[in-house]
């Protein structure tokens, strides 16, 4: 079993900047993806950004040449940098670990991103 846990989430203003950290516990070395999604109302969900066990770094059109994403050494927690938020990106942020041996996703609880004036 994996379980993640988010933080970092809040009210921000338009151009301002947040740092959401995810925590996985658990079997971490079955992780094959660690990423970070969001869904806004009425929306889909969407991939922000995300890192693969072999490097590869995946990231959704939102975060691309906007926001960073990094990983510990320890490969057990995953930071998003989000500068310059806009309104659009106001949505629940979400961290998900995929397991290799089969690909079940374990999602955590969300955190709350609201950029308003």
């Amino acid at each position: 079993q994996i379980q993640v846990v988010e933080s970092g989430g809040g009210l921000v203003q338009p151009g301002g900047s947040l740092r959401l950290t995810c925590v996985a516990t658990g079997n971490i070395a079955s992780i094959y993806v660690l990423g970070w999604y969001r869904q806004a109302p009425g929306k889909e969900r969407e991939v922000v950004a995300a890192l693969t066990r072999d490097g590869r770094t995946i990231l959704g059109d939102s975060a691309k040449g906007r926001f960073n994403v990094a990983e510990n050494n320890a490969k057990d927690t995953l930071v998003l940098l989000m500068p310059n938020l806009v309104s659009a990106d106001s949505a629940v942020y979400c961290c998900n670990a995929q397991r290799d041996s089969d690909y079940v996703g374990f999602w955590g609880q969300g955190t709350q991103v609201t950029v308003s004036s």
